[in-house]
């Protein structure tokens, strides 16, 4: 409790107690008592209530985070210094303070019926370049500049949040969003216009006398008609790659067929070749084989003869002449026994 208020209380005190004795003396000289003191102390409180009211009227404590104008009956109707934190002292019953705050206040203007400063739906309803309708959530951070504060009462009366916050703010929202496209202003430009936005609040807030901290753009909502088509065509977008995805599918299973099936034929290929090379090598030894049996035969006539005759059955026990022998010699005996 600071001294302006304490004295305030002493002096409310100061009139109870005046009334009260007062109130004692009628009640007395109704039963027919005298209270001849009662005079005296009734003056001597009303007194001190008197003194401890004009002082408690005079003195002022602003808070550290505000500042106090004062209205008065002089010239201008306002003093042009502001009061300053701690006890201040004015004119007393001539003078009135109106304290202002100076810290950090945020006013948002929310779609969520319990978000935003107003209740209900206070989203600014802006129109992009290209006709459509979006709903802007947006914070507004601000303070009153403390070397303006008398500035900012004179322009304003107090009424700095309906008057500049929330009506310059709201028609700074629409004139940004209708700069930019639907699908900019929450993609590639979404930060252009966020700086768009806050260097006009700047200027404006500056010339109102208030300081401008912070601007948040909170969401961007489409119309219901637009959030549809816009949803309709993600499901196209994205059917649409489902297809280009199988399409690879099929085209990298296609190659990876051929390049099988080209395996299996240069596999059949390198076979053949193979079994080609092979057979020529076979002919070749062939070749080289008859052509030595013909060298052979051509060197010896007879060898033919006696191949002939190994290759007959072991079995078989004769003797063999040439047709041209005029001598017949008698056959050995045939094995087991058995006599011609």
């Amino acid at each position: 409790m600071n001294v302006a208020t304490l004295l305030s209380a002493l002096a409310t005190i100061a009139w109870v107690a005046a009334l009260a004795v007062i109130v004692l003396a009628v009640t007395r000289a109704a039963r027919g008592q005298r209270f001849r003191a009662a005079g005296g102390i009734v003056i001597g409180i009303i007194v001190l209530a008197l003194i401890l009211t004009t002082i408690s009227a005079g003195l002022v404590f602003i808070q550290p985070t505000d500042r106090g104008v004062v209205i008065t009956v002089g010239e201008g109707g306002v003093r042009p210094e502001a009061l300053q934190p701690g006890l201040n002292w004015v004119v007393p019953f001539l003078e009135n303070v109106i304290p202002y705050p100076i810290s950090r206040q945020t006013y948002t203007m929310s779609i969520a019926p319990e978000e935003g400063a107003i209740r209900g739906d206070d989203s600014v309803e802006a129109r992009t370049s290209d006709g459509q309708i979006v709903r802007v959530d947006a914070s507004v951070i601000f303070s009153i500049n403390p070397a303006q504060v008398v500035e900012a009462h004179i322009k304003w009366k107090g009424e700095y949040i309906d008057n500049l916050v929330r009506t310059v703010s709201r028609g700074v929202i629409r004139d940004a969003v209708s700069q930019f496209g639907v699908q900019e202003v929450v993609t590639t430009e979404r930060f252009a216009l966020l700086d768009s936005i806050q260097t006009e609040l700047d200027a404006a807030f500056d010339e109102g006398s208030l300081i401008l901290h912070d601007f948040v753009l909170r969401n961007i909502a489409f119309s219901d008609e637009y959030a549809a088509s816009v949803e309709q065509k993600q499901i196209a977008e994205q059917l649409a790659q489902q297809a280009a995805l199988i399409v690879q599918q099929r085209a990298q299973e296609a190659e990876q067929a051929r390049q099988v099936a080209e395996g299996q034929a240069d596999a059949a290929v390198i076979e053949a070749e193979g079994r080609a090379k092979a057979r020529v090598i076979e002919a070749s030894a062939e070749k080289e084989a008859l052509d030595l049996i013909a060298s052979a035969l051509r060197g010896n006539p007879d060898l033919l003869t006696f191949e002939y005759i190994q290759k007959l059955s072991p079995g078989i026990q004769v003797m063999l002449i040439p047709a041209d022998n005029p001598f017949l010699l008698p056959l050995p005996e045939l094995e087991g026994g058995l006599t011609p």
